[in-house]
């Protein structure tokens, strides 16, 4: 065994496996420069490694990878450099485009919690391995940002429309969530990871997601969110015909479908109903006559999310997610790339700086968002995020690494 230290990124090399773990445990593993570097330098030499079958990615401590380096990004703002903060993000966006399309398995261990970009060197990737600790959101909308990362094509391809809850909500989720709404693939017990591991890297076959995917499998956990939990409201109504059917017959439920019989009278519908209006006044105005009807303490709650949000983050994250409905992976990650170079260059908007302040920096909790008001951002400037940054000299729209000979199951995980 061979162990390489980079100090904020660990490699460990075993005969057919290389084994990465995020080493920022004090910043929860928040991605820096250096990270986003290093990462994109192994996943691309694995790849053409023929030595290398399965590529396991990990976080030190009690979080997975809780993000980008915020803190650095709003430094160089503040500093007037808000173009190094988009090259950044361009190189992040470029990682998950290489994690999307790799064409070896990606095995992410998500052992504590995963937010924003977090989600983007994970959910990409073949396996995503959810435990008991797993805490999961998209929180880009009280920062004044959006969920990005290729968020827009993660979350847009979830059942009905429980993306766009996530994605504007911030909404968290636990490790029995991610696995039923397919963010997780699997779910295996803290206490066991050390074993699976163990396991894994005894891959040798010809066909190592197949073997991946059968040792996954007989560590996995059948398991169910409490009653309350958010999951509650969540559930993916598309499983549930499959699992009556299945339990009619006998026959093996998967963790998946054991969930969608055991929650079918909850709240998806709600979800579902209010949600996919097309405006975010018409979600707000139609969650609020939920309330009004029938009090309850979820809908209350994700009421009052949204209004905490910036008004902006909340309008172009929604024409954001409803894009990537209908784009592919790379596509999202370039418009993304468009929308958050503004985003940095705060010409439209200064949410995020402001959003940074509040949460991060004074920790007052109290954005003053500008605009204030839903109404105030009117659909000229979304529009302006969704456009190239001409005036800008030298700036050019991402430019995505070719990926040639690739095959069809490595363009999407999802």
């Amino acid at each position: 065994m061979a162990l390489e230290s980079h100090s904020q990124i660990l490699v460990e090399e075993k005969p057919s496996v290389r084994i990465l773990t995020l080493n920022r445990p004090k910043q929860l593993n928040a991605l820096s420069l250096n990270m986003v570097t290093r990462l994109l330098q192994l996943f691309l030499a694995y790849e053409v490694d023929p030595t290398v079958k399965l590529v396991i990615l990990k976080g030190q401590g009690r979080a997975f990878c809780a993000g980008g380096d915020v803190s650095a990004v709003v430094r160089d703002i503040r500093l007037g450099k808000w173009r190094r903060s988009a090259d950044f993000m361009s190189l992040e966006y470029t990682l998950n485009y290489v994690m999307a399309t790799y064409c070896k398995a990606q095995i992410s261990i998500l052992n504590g919690i995963v937010m924003g970009g977090g989600a983007g060197v994970c959910v990409h990737g073949r396996f995503r391995i959810a435990t008991e600790n797993t805490v999961f959101a998209m929180p880009e909308t009280a920062l004044g940002l959006f969920p990005d990362v290729g968020a827009s094509y993660f979350l847009s391809r979830l059942s009905g429309f429980f993306g766009e809850y996530v994605g504007l909500t911030g909404a968290r989720l636990n490790g029995a969530e991610m696995l039923a709404c397919g963010l997780a693939t699997h779910f295996v017990p803290s206490t066991r990871l050390t074993a699976l591991q163990a396991d894994l890297c005894n891959v040798g076959s010809s066909d190592p997601v197949t073997f991946a995917s059968t040792i996954l499998d007989a560590y996995t956990q059948h398991t169910h969110p409490e009653r309350q939990s958010a999951f509650c409201r969540q559930v993916l109504s598309s499983f549930f015909s499959f699992t009556l059917s299945t339990n009619i017959q006998g026959k093996f439920v998967s963790p998946v479908s054991y969930l969608a019989i055991y929650f079918s009278l909850c709240r998806l519908d709600v979800i579902n109903r209010c949600f996919s209006r097309r405006t975010i006044e018409e979600i707000m105005s139609t969650l609020e006559i939920e309330a009004t009807h029938k009090p309850d303490d979820w809908i209350s709650a994700t009421i009052g999310a949204l209004k905490k949000a910036s008004p902006a983050s909340l309008k172009i994250t929604l024409r954001s997610i409803r894009e990537g409905r209908v784009q592919g992976v790379g596509q999202c990650l370039i418009r993304e790339n468009r929308m958050v170079s503004h985003v940095m260059k705060g010409e439209i908007s200064k949410d995020f700086m402001e959003g940074s302040r509040a949460i991060l920096i004074d920790k007052d909790r109290n954005p003053k968002w500008e605009p204030r008001r839903l109404e105030d951002m009117k659909d000229i400037m979304v529009d302006k995020y969704f456009k190239r940054v001409e005036e800008e000299d030298g700036w050019e729209d991402l430019k995505l690494p070719p990926r040639k000979h690739l095959p069809a199951s490595a363009i999407a995980k999802l």
